[in-house]
């Protein structure tokens, strides 16, 4: 799991497993991104398709942040070993099945 703690954040909401806060900026989230190696990550499509489907999924909090396991999706999204960790295989499948190669001719 990957949690961002920024010294000095006034005024933010915590986290109820852990201190760290439970919002990023776009700036973290980009940051966390860069050290994820070409070789780790799916393609543009794919991560693009990945986030859709997190967008519409009901347990999405603060934009960001996946309500089963903690992870920030924009992070979690990016990586070709994850898959979608809530309890549903009907929402797991849609994240999986978003994220398949295509094969191109």
């Amino acid at each position: 799991m990957i949690y961002i703690i920024e010294a000095g954040i006034q005024d933010r909401e915590g986290c109820k497993g852990c201190s760290a806060s439970v919002h990023a900026t776009a700036e973290q989230i980009q940051r966390l991104l860069s050290k994820v190696k070409a070789e780790h990550s799916v393609s543009d499509e794919q991560y693009a398709m990945r986030l859709a489907a997190c967008r519409t999924c009901e347990s999405l909090a603060y934009a960001s942040t996946c309500m089963h396991c903690g992870c920030f999706v924009q992070v979690r999204a990016k990586f070709k070993d994850k898959g979608c960790p809530h309890p549903d295989q009907a929402v797991r499948l849609r994240w999986t099945s978003l994220s398949t190669p295509l094969e191109e001719a």
